[in-house]
This record gives C-alpha cells, structure tokens and sequence, in this order.
C-alpha cells in the first residue's frame, strides 16, 4: 500500500494548550498496489476453502502445510545468516525457497502421518499464539523463553491429539488456519498490518503497542470463522468422508491392478482338456437287447423261452432305468404261433 489509512485525528484543546491524539479513529483511504493486492484476494479465496472444504481438500492442505513449513525454514536461514542473504539474488533466494517448499509439500502430501505432524504443529502455534498476543496487552512476558515454552508445549500437545483423533484435529486445523488467514488479509486490506508486529514485539521482549477497538474487531475473526467452519465440516462438509478409507481403498485397488499386471506377464501353464462326458441315456443300455429279441422273433430262431426271458429282461431293465411298467412292445403279442 503506497498510503497508509489509519489517520490520527489531533484534537486541541485551548484550555490546556496541548493536543491530545486519538490514534484509534480509523479513516480508510488507501492506494492499493496491484501484486500485494492480487495475492491477498487468493489467500482469501483459499482461507475460506480452507474454512469450509478444508478436510475435503485433504491432499491439497497437507501439500500447503509441508510447502509453508519448508519455505519458512528457508527464510529463517536467510534471515539468520545476512552473509548468504546478501550473496544470493533475489531470483536466486526465491527459486531455492520454492523449491524446497515444493519438496516438503509433496512429502508431507505422500506421507500422511508427516502432513498430519506439521499440520498439528501448525495449529499448536497458531492457538498459542493468539493465546500469548492477547494476554500480552494486560501482563509482560518478561522471560524470552516463556513464550517459546509455552508455544512448543502446545504444539507437542496439539500433535499427539492430531495424531490419535485425525479427522477432528484436521478439521479444527483447517477451519483455524483458513480464517487467520483470512484474518492477517482483512488486517492489511483495512491498511493497520498491526497483528504480525504484535508478535514480533512479543518474541523481542518489547511493550505491545495497545490494540484499539478494529484490532480487537478484526481479531476476532479468528474465534468466530473457525467455529463456523468446523461445525459447517462436521455437519456437511466433512460427513461420511475419511481420508483412511480412502488410502485403504486407493492401496487394495492399486493391488488388484499389480495382480493383473503380474498374472498378465506369467506364462499359462497348460492344461490337457480333457473331452466331455458322454451323456447316456436309458435307451442305451436297452437297445441291444432288444433288438436282439426282434431279430430272434422276426428270423424265428429264438426259442419261446428265450423270447419270454428276453422279453422279461428287457422289462427289467426298462423299469429299473426309467422307472416305468409299460412293456415295450405292449401292442405286440409275446408268443407267435
């Protein structure tokens, strides 16, 4: 922002002949600047995805997680080492801090448990340091290592819940990172940028300046947006979806397809087919023989005896295969004269 809009309204006062400065009286006129400005309107389009979709946006959140923990370590290490900062260009300086952020997301994305790590550590420092700010501006935080306790302390605290109740935490993670976000934009829209020196001033052991009345308005967006995200995740968002199952699902299909793959590439072992059974039927078994017996009776060389014998044998074995009394050749007499 080229002109800042917080304006100090100076009231005299003739009696006293001093001027008494008001500087909570907030005029917003501001000259936005194209590049700050662009990125501040997709920090809000994505804090507010990260409000409302955030745990449908699994992979994407612990991709920005792994890629914000990387480039912030990178800059640490610019801002603690001025000799490198100052041989690096600013070209130089940016590709290295992409990179490596770029690195961290993917692994932070392709290994959950890591993701859900930072992302919990994350969320212990954002809790805690809205908890240190505020009480910054009624008590002092006199030793320099009672903040950074108090801020590992939660941030451990935070990560053994995240890692023991997933989904919940991720949530809260979510809906608390996307509305400081949104939070530190509006903060800067407004044109005050007040919060980040609150913090600065917290860590270098110097009085906080006092917080007027759209500080503390803007503060509250934090509270405010993230329980409306996470009661908006876990009533509608976030219901029947799970990140577990998915990866379970993802692996078992991932292992049907090797299956396939591998039974493709085996040869076949070959197997002699064997021929089909042949079906039989009663007429089988009782063809012959009677047939016999008509050529014995049409040709007459066949005895009565034996015509009777075959003729009650073929009887036999008809009512034994089919299961039925009727003689064969029931229209036929059996003796011929």
């Amino acid at each position: 922002m080229a002109v800042t809009s917080l304006f100090y309204s100076v009231t005299e006062e003739p009696s006293a002949g001093l001027a008494e400065v008001d500087i909570c009286t907030l005029e917003i006129n501001i000259k936005y600047e194209v590049i700050p400005s662009i990125v501040c309107s997709v920090c809000i389009s994505f804090g507010l995805i990260y409000i409302f979709f955030g745990y449908r946006c699994f992979k994407m959140v612990m991709f920005f997680s792994g890629f914000m923990f990387g480039s912030a370590a990178v800059l640490l290490v610019y801002h603690k080492e001025p000799l490198l900062d100052a041989q690096l260009g600013s070209e130089t300086k940016a590709g290295i801090g992409l990179g490596v952020g770029v690195l961290c997301g993917l692994m932070t994305m392709l290994v959950s448990t890591m993701g859900l790590l930072l992302s919990s550590l994350q969320l212990g420092s954002l809790l805690s340091l809205a908890i240190l700010v505020v009480i910054g501006q009624f008590h002092s935080m006199t030793p320099v290592w009672l903040p950074l306790i108090v801020i590992l302390a939660a941030s451990i605290l935070t990560a053994l819940f995240t890692l023991h109740w997933q989904k919940l935490f991720t949530i809260i993670y979510t809906s608390v990172f996307g509305a400081t976000t949104v939070m530190l934009c509006v903060d800067y829209l407004v044109g005050t940028f007040m919060l980040p020196d609150q913090v600065y001033d917290l860590f270098c052991q110097v009085t906080p300046r006092p917080l007027c009345w759209f500080n503390w308005g803007i503060t509250g967006i934090v509270p405010v947006m993230g329980l409306i995200g996470v009661l908006v995740q876990w009533r509608f968002t976030a219901k029947g979806v799970s990140h577990i199952e998915a990866a379970h699902k993802k692996q078992k299909k991932h292992s049907k397809k090797h299956r396939y793959r591998e039974s493709r590439r085996r040869p076949q072992p070959h197997h002699r087919r064997r021929p089909p059974p042949l079906k039989r039927y009663a007429g089988d078994v009782l063809a012959p023989s009677y047939l016999q017996s008509l050529k014995e009776r049409q040709m007459g060389t066949g005895s009565s005896t034996s015509s009777v014998s075959t003729i009650t044998h073929t009887l036999i074995d008809f009512d034994f295969e089919t299961g039925s009394m009727v003689p064969l050749t029931a229209a036929s007499p059996v003796f011929t004269v």
